[in-house]
């Protein structure tokens, strides 16, 4: 089994910045696919961008690409959202999820954080 959970969130004004992390702990030998997710209320959940703990290009949804970017410290087992010029449709519960590899589908990851609230006001 793998634990993880997430951190960082919070609530801040439109063009500031948030950090999130994510530990893994547990059964979290070999490289896989870490990816944040994003579920905004009444929305479908969103993955915001993924990379692979072996190395790679990383993943962006268009809506982030040239402000947010994903990152890793192997050591720690923790990724991290590095999120900028944060807009208010950023707002949303990010969440961070692990697969095998990197799926387009968030039901193709089989373990889930429970979550941390992220609120862009304008």
């Amino acid at each position: 089994q793998v634990q993880l959970e997430e951190s960082g969130g919070g609530s801040v004004q439109a063009g500031g910045s948030l950090r999130l992390s994510c530990v893994a702990s547990g059964s979290i030998t070999g490289n896989k696919c870490m990816a944040w997710f994003r579920q905004a209320p009444g929305k479908v959940r969103e993955k915001v961008a993924h990379l692979y703990t072996g190395g790679g290009v990383s993943y962006y949804a268009d809506a982030v690409k040239g402000r947010f970017a994903i990152s890793q410290d192997r050591a720690a087992n923790t990724i991290y959202l590095q999120m900028n010029s944060v807009r208010p449709d950023d707002t949303a519960m990010y969440y961070c999820a692990r697969a095998d590899f990197c799926y387009i589908d968030a039901s193709a990851f089989e373990f889930w954080g429970q979550g941390t609230q992220v609120t862009v006001s304008s």
